[in-house]
């Protein structure tokens, strides 16, 4: 995946609206999703931060008359999986194995993690 402009924290908000809807959501269904999240975000910061994410390529508008439809330009999987990838790379110096010792020492990961990530490593990295 290319490399894009990074996003920030109520960007990735919306950008988890568009994807839960399968790639797609109307601006009113941005609010009412923010509404059920009890977030009460302002219709311009919706739409400043809606726009900044077009500008990042992370959203295309589509146009039905005096409608815009955002449609999420990547799937929610490959944006995480680059995300991971940069936090890998900068914080651990690329060395999974630090990440996951940290995980370890933490107690970030439950024996069904581990079962989990057997099973995954077992089939090759296959899931």
């Amino acid at each position: 995946m290319e490399k894009r402009q990074p996003i920030s924290d109520s960007e990735l908000e919306l950008m988890r609206i568009v994807w839960a809807r399968g790639g797609r959501a109307r601006f009113a269904e941005v609010m009412e999703a923010l509404a059920a999240q009890e977030k009460e975000w302002k219709a311009n910061t919706v739409l400043t931060f809606l726009s900044r994410l077009v500008e990042k390529e992370m959203l295309a508008v589509e146009k039905r008359g005096r409608l815009n439809i955002y449609v999420a330009l990547l799937r929610e999987e490959d944006y995480a999986d680059s995300q991971t990838r940069s936090f890998l790379d900068r914080i651990y110096g690329g060395n999974a194995g630090r990440l996951v010792s940290s995980l370890l020492k933490q107690d970030c990961l439950t024996a069904d993690d581990l079962e989990e990530l057997r099973a995954f490593w077992e089939k090759g990295g296959q899931g």
